[in-house]
Parts: structure tokens; sequence; C-alpha cells
């Protein structure tokens, strides 16, 4: 992946940079060119004028008398002659004879070469070609100044000028015929371009390999800079991320290298710890939710099997009353239809025993579906079902004490000194009495004769605790849940087994508690429970 991207992204910028310095090499070659045809021009322009301005100084003197050199050919036998001295002899030369002897110069030298030629010849050397002939043409008919072209012969390229030769007043003494101003012909100049071409293409050339030799370099500069700032701190991001998803956050990952790249491995390192800290949290509490789903699922099995044991008790506790009422609704039914008018009628004492009997279990079997109604009711609807007012619990608690004094010669009921301060509670009266009545009920059953039953109150912190204690028989330590349970009965004094599960039900739906403690002295049962007090009225005193 590494390589991948180095590659792409120097090919990338290789032949962007390629494309522009090609670009630029070709609008600064083809500038060249230009250049190179415009300084042509130029020259040939200026050896024209040279040539003008000299035939021009010639004609204005008249022609011009030059050495007669042995190896120079004499000229017509027409042109005047002067001898200045015995040792020398010289010629007279006009202009036109001058620019032919130049042209040979120039021609012979290379440089460039110019031709004198007319539509009208005098010298049949002056012949034209094809070029010169177009634009002699072209000046007779047309105002043009100047005519270039480009001529390639033999491979070489040329550049070729002409331009026209008016006639002046110092051309008439030997151009006659003519009118001042008319064209009497034109001077080409020829310049070879070959040589200067071939510079500018090893110019070009040169300019091509440096290209080619600049986007090797910055290529190969943008590879190691783009490696080392760019792909190895990515590289080690990657690996970073990598041990992230595979085994956590690496310890001190952190890219160091003082850019963006550094706050990029920050932050990723940022992220990863708070990733892992809140996956531990999430696993924490995963394992919370399973633990509670798991103690809810108990809590759902323990109160379905309570459910269950609950149907069999209150069946079997249904049982025995409901039986009791159908054996004496049958004796009584079986009495009646004995009873005949002949027949001597049946003692109604009899009777009377079994219609106590129906009634007491019928009694029994109201209360027993009364208590189990209120369990629900109270369990169900928690607050809602209890009237709460503010009440005086210290007198609750010696009304309660005196409903059972018929029992004064078997027991000593004694009341603690009840502090006169106690705060008022929160509760529903009926169903504290109803409490307070239960557990006083289960002390005075439970307890020995001539022993004490204590009551007692006191204040403990934002609740008023209450204590029933007898000297009865002790309760194990691992059975005193059980006795909150609904039917559950110890011993053969038991009774329905509701009695304390109501009490639990109303003694939570106040916010308190209800539990079984042993006694700080001898043995017995001590019973507990607690209310929460009101704090918005005032202490009454009883």
């Amino acid at each position: 992946m590494r390589t991948s991207l180095s590659y792409k992204l120097v090919i990338g910028c290789s032949l962007i940079l390629l494309i522009s310095l090609s670009t630029t090499f070709y609008i600064i070659n083809e500038r060249q060119q230009q250049l190179i045809i415009r300084q042509a021009e130029n020259e040939a322009r200026a050896i024209f004028q040279q040539i003008v301005i000299m035939r021009r100084w010639i004609a204005d003197h008249g022609g011009v008398f030059v050495e007669q050199l042995p190896w120079v050919q004499e000229g017509p036998p027409a042109q005047p002659q002067s001898v200045r001295s015995e040792a020398r002899r010289y010629a007279h030369k006009t202009p036109a004879m001058v620019t032919k002897e130049l042209v040979s110069y120039a021609r012979d030298k290379g440089l460039y070469w110019f031709h004198i030629t007319s539509l009208n010849l005098t010298n049949p050397e002056n012949f034209p070609d094809e070029f010169e002939r177009t634009a002699l043409l072209r000046f007779e008919e047309e105002p043009v100044q100047e005519i270039i072209a480009m001529e390639e012969l033999d491979k070489v390229t040329y550049l070729r000028y002409i331009s026209p030769l008016y006639v002046e007043e110092a051309c008439l003494s030997c151009h006659a015929g003519y009118e001042v101003g008319s064209v009497r012909g034109a001077i080409s100049v020829t310049l070879p371009l070959g040589k200067i071409f071939a510079e500018a293409k090893a110019n070009r050339n040169l300019m091509f390999g440096s290209m080619l030799l600049l986007v090797i370099f910055l290529s190969s500069t943008l590879l190691y800079f783009l490696r080392r700032m760019v792909l190895v701190p990515v590289d080690e991001l990657t690996t970073s991320i990598r041990h992230f998803s595979e085994k956590g956050p690496p310890p001190g990952a952190i890219v160091r290298s003082g850019d963006e790249f550094e706050e990029l491995s920050r932050s990723f390192e940022e992220m990863a710890a708070s990733l892992s800290e809140y996956q531990s949290e999430l696993e924490d509490k995963v394992r919370d939710a399973t633990v509670e789903l798991q103690q809810l699922n108990q809590q759902i099995r323990d109160a379905s099997e309570r459910k269950s044991e609950f149907l069999a008790r209150a069946a079997h506790e249904l049982r025995t009353p409901l039986t009791s009422i159908r054996g004496a609704v049958e004796y009584i039914t079986a009495r009646m239809k004995q009873s005949t008018p002949a027949a001597k009628p049946s003692d109604p004492g009899d009777l009377i025993e079994f219609f106590d009997i129906v009634q007491k279990n019928t009694d029994r079997l109201i209360r027993m579906v009364q208590t189990m109604l209120d369990i629900e009711y109270i369990e169900a609807g928690a607050e809602r079902t209890l009237d709460l007012s503010s009440i005086n619990l210290t007198r609750v608690i010696q009304e309660c004490v005196q409903s059972f004094t018929f029992d004064a010669e078997r027991y000593c009921l004694d009341l603690c000194s009840l502090p006169i301060d106690l705060p008022l509670v929160h509760a529903d009266e009926d169903r504290v009495r109803q409490v307070l009545t239960n557990l006083l009920g289960n002390a005075v059953k439970f307890a020995r004769e001539h022993t004490a039953i204590t009551v007692c109150a006191e204040q403990k912190g934002d609740m008023i605790q209450v204590k029933i204690c007898n000297a009865g028989p002790t309760i194990l330590t691992d059975k005193r849940e059980n006795v909150f349970r609904r039917f559950y009965r110890s011993g053969e004094k038991a009774g329905t087994g509701l009695g304390l599960a109501i009490c639990r039900a109303i003694v939570e739906a106040h916010g308190g508690t209800i539990s079984i403690s042993d006694p700080e002295q001898g043995s017995g049962v001590c019973v507990y429970f607690t209310l929460p007090i009101h704090h918005d009225c005032e202490e009454i005193k009883p």
C-alpha cells in the first residue's frame, strides 16, 4: 500500500511537472525560432540598407576609382579609366559594378549573399530567379516595401529578403529613360540559417536534457521527502491502528513528527484511550446487567415457586375449613331429611353445634381470604393504598396494648416507658394498629405463661423503631426470614401463616422495615419494625 501510494504520487507529480516543463519548453522554443527569424530579417534589412547607402554614395560622387589589380578583370572598354601614377592604374566603378564585386566577396565568405536583379536586364548575370521574378512583378503592381520568404535548398534553410530599388536623380546619368521614383529593379539578400538553426537545435536538446534531469531530480527528491515525511508517519499510524484493533492501544504510539501527523496521531491516541475506557465501562455495565438479569431471573423463578407454593398452601388452607363446613352441612341436611311430621323432632341443640362449626369455619375463610386480598392489594399499590396522615405512635401503641388486658393474668404485658417526645409518623393509623395487633397476638400466642411481654419504641435517625419481645421459643436465624412468607407456620400454635406476611407488606408500603432478633437478655423472640418520621409536622407529646 505504501509503495503504491508513493509511486502514484511521484508519477502523478512527475507527469504534471513534465507536461508543464514541456509546454514551457515548447513555448520558449517557438519563441526562439521567431526571434531567430526576426533577427535574420533585421540583419537582411540592415544589409539591404547598407548596400543602398553605399550605392547612393557612389552615385552621388559620380562613381569611384579603385586600383586596377592584376588579377582583376578589366571592365568594359566603355568605362573611362584614369592613371594616377606610373606605378598604379585606377578603374572607374559605377554603383552597379561595385555591387557586383561585393556580391562575389560575400558569396565567397559564405556569410550571406545578395543579388541585383531586374525585369529590364542590361546584364545577363542579373537574371532573376523564381522568387525574385515573383517579387518584381508584385512590386510593379502593389506598393510593397519588402518581401520575405523561407526556402530550403539542399536541406539547408535560407531566408530570402528582397526590396525594390527606386530611380533617383543620381541614377539618371547611367540609366536613361527612367523616371525618378519608378522601380528600376530590386536587391535580394539571402541569409543561410542552417548554422543558426543547428545552434538553436543544440540549445533545444540541451534544454530538453536539462528538463529531463530536472524532472528526475525533482521526482527523486519528492519521493525521498514523501517517504520520510508522509509515508513513514502514515505507516507508523497504520501500525498503531492495526495494533489497537487487535490488541488494544499500544503505549507511546504517538508519531513524533512535529507536524499535522503528530496531531493526528495524538488525537488517535486520545480516541483509542477513550474507546478503551468506554469499552471497559460498557463491559462492566454488561457484566452488571448480566448479574442483575440473573438475579431478576432468579427472583422470577423464586416468585414463581412462591406462587406455586402459595397456591398449594392456599388450596390446602382453604380446604380444611371448607371440609369442616361441608361435613357439618351434610350432617344437618341428613338430620333435616330424617325430620318428618310423624317422626320425633330432632334435638335442636345438636343442630346448633353444627351450625356453630359452619359459622366459625365460614368466618375463618372470610378472614383468610380478606387477609390474602389485603396483602396483594398493599403490595400491588404500595403507598397509593394507604390513607397516610400524621399520627401519634405513642398513643396508638398504648391503645393496642390496653386491648390485650384480658390476658393480664397469664402474661405480664410490660409497656416500656415510652418517650413522651416521640415525633409524629407519616402512616395509615388503621394499618399500623393492624400490625401492632398481629405482633402482640403472636407474642401472646407463643409466650410461656407467667412471662413478660415488653413493648418499646424509640427514635433512630429519621425512623421510629417499635420492638415487641416475649420469652417464648427462639426462632433459628436461618428460619427467621421464612416466618414472613405466606402460610408459613411453625409449631402447634401456628395459625393461618398470613399474619406476619401482611405485617411486612404494610410496613414496607410505609417505607419501613420489619425483622426478628434475639432479646438482649434471656431467650425468646423480638420482632421490631420502623416507620418514617413526618418532618412537616410539629412533635406532639402524649
